[in-house]
């Protein structure tokens, strides 16, 4: 940490800047980036102070020199080559191949004295298991090279939010973990089976982080949504045909809370099942998770039944960057899908406060603290 006593912090793949807020002002940002204009326009709209530090551009075009010295370095880097939707193309991937863009300026300050004692990196839990652990490992490889030690968290962002959004955060360090190191309900069997299957050099450099559970999340879907009359619904064929797809046991799901003529709120995705669409509805107080608007089936639909009346409509940017944990305040894009795709593609901000709080912020102190005791 500077001596000032404020933490600084790089954040590469920015995109509306969901990991700043999460930090929260206890953090300086020092840098920001992300290729993508409609991101790089979100982020300018809700930081004051972007023009001063953030760059628009492909994060290969960055030069390390251009860089200011910091605590901690987040990346979000593109995860579609790690989820099951992208098919799975791993680190060579050409959107996940961009993490390498972001691991050679870390190398490159690193060769100068300068690299962060703290790195986060963001992606789907798929990064735990894409190429039967290979590229998880050779991630792991890349930060042991440079010193660091690192361990991974698996975390829902359904302990904070109402959406079913699991990541993997992968914590690095070159600080001493301190009592930092533990337990964790965030330590799922993905990420077990994950640190088991490393090699030895690797399993030596890894540590469990004992990162604390939440309390109890006390917010459903229903609460998050716009009054009935302030949305556009769709018209009643509409909904029929949505109806239509549905398994039985879905389908039985609507007419079960049909006839119940109290108001429930689901969530609706539509899927390939067997090479036919289907439609799947949830009723357990979640939105699904969240994705970007370029295909039919990542678009949520939200079902309302209320006095035996079905009626269904998409979801707003509006009601999805609540799910995001974002404030009212958040200057969404004008159009409707440029807001859901900055939406999509973000991390949930309440999760990267947790971080911060219980694990980043004691991290990034330690090493202040460890100097003063010499």
């Amino acid at each position: 940490m500077n001596r000032n006593g404020q933490r600084r912090f790089l954040e590469f793949f920015a995109g509306g800047g969901m990991a700043r807020l999460g930090l929260g002002d206890a953090w300086t940002c020092a840098f920001a980036n992300d290729f993508d204009p409609v991101k790089a326009a979100t982020y300018r709209a809700n930081f004051a102070d972007a023009a001063n530090h953030f760059e628009e551009g492909d994060v290969f075009a960055l030069s390390a020199e251009r860089l200011p010295t910091a605590d901690l370095a987040w990346a979000s880097s593109p995860c579609q080559d790690f989820s099951l939707a992208g098919g799975r193309a791993g680190l060579s991937g050409g959107r996940s191949s961009a993490f390498f863009g972001f691991w050679s300026l870390m190398r490159s300050l690193s060769a100068q004295g300068r690299a962060p004692s703290v790195i986060v990196i963001e992606n789907v839990v798929g990064l735990l298991t894409s190429h039967g652990g290979a590229d998880f490992a050779a991630l792991c490889q890349a930060l042991h090279e440079e010193g660091y030690r690192f361990g991974a968290l698996e975390i829902d962002a359904a302990a904070f939010v109402p959406q079913s959004r699991p990541r993997v955060f992968v914590v690095a360090t070159q600080n001493p973990p301190g009592d930092l190191v533990g337990a964790s309900a965030f330590h799922t069997r993905a990420v077990r089976e994950a640190a088991a299957r490393l090699p030895a050099e690797l399993k030596e450099s890894w540590i469990w982080w004992g990162a604390p559970s939440p309390p109890t999340r006390n917010t459903d879907l229903a609460t998050m949504l716009e009054p009935d009359d302030k949305v556009v619904w769709n018209p009643p064929e509409r909904t029929a045909a949505l109806l239509a797809l549905m398994a039985p046991t879905h389908r039985a799901a609507v007419e079960a809370r049909r006839a119940g003529r109290e108001r429930a709120v689901g969530a609706v995705f539509r899927r390939m099942r067997g090479g036919e669409q289907r439609a799947e509805v949830r009723f357990d107080g979640l939105a699904g998770c969240l994705r970007t608007p370029r295909g039919g089936s990542s678009r949520q639909t939200l079902l309302v039944i209320d006095n035996g009346e079905v009626r269904s409509r998409l979801i707003s940017p509006r009601e999805a960057s609540r799910l995001m944990g974002l404030p009212e305040s958040y200057q969404l894009p004008r159009s409707q899908t440029a807001g859901l795709q900055v939406m999509g593609d973000g991390v949930a901000v309440p999760v990267v406060r947790w971080l911060a709080e219980t694990l980043l912020a004691p991290l990034v102190d330690s090493k202040t603290e460890s100097l003063a005791a010499e």
